[in-house]
């Protein structure tokens, strides 16, 4: 008899010859395009920070993996992948230390202490973008394009300020300022393709997010603003970080939905947190905390969506097949031994019948435990990210905090180079909702008053005040000033700059001498600014192409005016 030459191996039967390095390499190659525009529109720092990310990614796996004795595994260019996602959302100016401190975070503390990879909870590349937003803001939110920090399109329809169909075009093209891979939308679609083409991944979630966003934005453009809405939904759809969230790291194998109606839910979860993060959010981008958010509910998502097991439920059926035979059989029988015996078979299958029955039902019933379960372990990592986060937090707060004292400080010499002291009053002195109440009511609602401090002789004597006030209708966001007021004459006596994101050549030529030396020595009275050359000490020449500047500084000043002339007791010329 011939012998069969059989096989044994466990599940799966059916096998792919794609490795996990291939698939990871695939991604990188779809990256490419979006990689080397973005290189090519940024320069050398942004060629930098990718290969940074890049290689720090590969040698924390590397270095950790040894260090715990574990496998290593850099060979499947996951690593890679992270770092060069990392990087791409990156902005093109960010100092290296961060983009190195990025890397670290993503690989160790999201990746490889949750049991490397396939075991981490959210998208580690988010993750670090996230973690350096929160922890380095104004580094995080600063986009440099062709030598010109400015905002980007999407932070300029935070503002309210119209986009047009040629700057949509240029946003289509990538001719705009923002991270270093996701300015260009044809870029990121042809590596979309490529992905597509070659099966790696599902356009499911893609477009069930993208166009759940789209419907979002169009029905609050129409109904809500009144805006247009084909330019309105257009933008967004082209602006920021969503064509890259949402083909690369939405689709993210480990942290995606694997079922059918998992990944609807999925989509639809990512295009209404995205809409409602930016729209209503207070920063202008909402995809990647739309991402790890919704990555966190992919385990309940799943576990609701689970489909049913081939065959579930048929076992039910054979037993109320088997209950009905028994009966008919049992009426047959002509003794009263034969029904009773038969009615204790029939009372045994139907016990058993109801067991089955039972079991099916509880295999069918809602998981509450396992749910319970779920939640726990996302409130077990939440609680673990926020740890992290706050020891970050607790290392740098200190010297950032001690560098910005000591800005402030310098700001004051500046402004007061008379004063032989600065003194603030103790904390809770001045009531600075009552100050700032007072400031809204004279006209100034979008000024806010900071901080009152006293510029003291060698004698302890007052001699001036300096007043730290922020306007919020600088061109690039809230402007943070401090302005000098001479006691003895009410004079100001300077102008400096503690915060300011204006645009380069243009709006930050507001921290230049030739600005700023306006209003030192004019007297303290409302101040005004023109555009056709100044005629009188009070009119400030506005700096060419920044109106918007120039009017939010204005503001700022003649806030501090108001203050000293009603709370300080200053004297106005008017």
């Amino acid at each position: 008899m011939e012998e069969l030459n059989v096989r044994i191996s466990a599940s799966p039967h059916v096998r792919s010859k794609d490795t996990t390095s291939d698939l990871m390499f695939d991604v990188i190659i779809a990256l490419m395009p979006a990689t080397v525009f973005g290189i090519y529109q940024f320069g050398t720092h942004a060629a930098i920070l990718v290969a940074v990310c890049m290689i720090t990614a590969l040698l924390s796996e590397l270095i950790f993996q040894k260090l715990v004795k574990k496998t290593v595994t850099i060979k499947d260019c996951s690593a890679l992948l992270t770092g060069l996602l990392l990087a791409l959302n990156l902005p093109p100016e960010l100092p290296i230390w961060m983009a190195i401190l990025g890397s670290v975070f993503a690989i160790i503390i999201v990746k490889q202490l949750f049991g490397g990879i396939g075991q981490n909870f959210m998208n580690p590349a988010l993750a670090a973008r996230c973690f350096l937003l929160l922890s380095f803001s104004k580094q995080m939110t600063q986009f440099v394009y062709d030598g010109v920090t400015s905002a980007t399109p999407l932070a300029r329809l935070k503002m309210g300020l119209p986009i047009d169909m040629h700057k949509i075009w240029e946003m289509f093209f990538g001719n705009t300022g923002g991270t270093i891979g996701e300015t260009s939308v044809i870029a990121l679609l042809i590596g979309a393709a490529y992905l597509l083409i070659k099966r790696v991944i599902s356009p499911k979630i893609p477009l069930i997010y993208i166009g759940t966003f789209a419907i979002c934005i169009a029905i609050y453009a129409a109904v809500v603003k009144d805006y247009n809405v084909l330019e309105f939904t257009l933008a967004h759809l082209c602006g920021g970080g969503l064509m890259l969230g949402a083909w690369f790291m939405a689709t993210d194998y480990v942290t995606s939905p694997i079922t059918p109606w998992g990944k609807v839910i999925f989509g639809v979860m990512l295009g209404l947190l995205t809409f409602v993060l930016r729209i209503f959010g207070s920063g202008a981008e909402g995809v990647s905390y739309a991402i790890i958010i919704s990555n966190l509910f992919v385990p309940l998502i799943e576990r609701v969506t689970a489909p049913k097991p081939f065959g579930a439920g048929a076992d039910v059926k054979k037993n109320e097949e088997a209950g009905k035979k028994e009966k008919n059989k049992a009426k047959t029988n002509n003794t009263e031994e034969d029904k009773q015996s038969d009615g204790r078979k029939n009372t045994d299958k139907s016990n058993d019948s109801g067991k089955n029955v039972g079991n099916s039902k509880e295999k069918t019933h809602f998981d509450m435990k396992g749910i319970t379960k779920a939640v726990i372990a996302i409130f077990v990592i939440t609680l673990v990210m926020g740890a992290a986060l706050g020891v970050v937090y607790g290392v740098t707060k200190k010297p950032i905090e001690d560098v910005a004292a000591k800005a402030k400080q310098e700001s004051y010499k500046e402004v007061f180079p008379e004063a032989a002291e600065i003194l603030t009053p103790e904390e809770g002195s001045l009531d600075y909702k009552q100050i700032n109440d007072l400031i809204s009511s004279f006209g100034y609602p979008d000024d806010t008053i900071d901080e009152i401090s006293f510029a003291v002789n060698e004698k302890k004597e007052v001699i001036g005040f300096i007043v730290v006030v922020t306007n919020k209708n600088g061109y690039g966001g809230d402007i943070q000033m401090v302005v000098g007021i001479s006691k003895e004459e009410w004079k100001l006596t300077g102008l400096a700059f503690l915060s300011i994101n204006e645009t380069v050549g243009l709006g930050m030529k507001a921290k230049e001498k030739e600005f700023t030396d306006q209003f030192a020595g004019q007297p303290v009275d409302k101040f005004d600014y023109t555009k056709t050359g100044s005629t009188s000490p009070n009119v400030i020449d506005a700096i060419s192409g920044a109106t918007i500047t120039t009017s939010a500084v204005v503001d700022g000043v003649n806030a501090a005016v108001t203050i000293s002339i009603l709370v300080l007791g200053g004297d106005s010329n008017e």
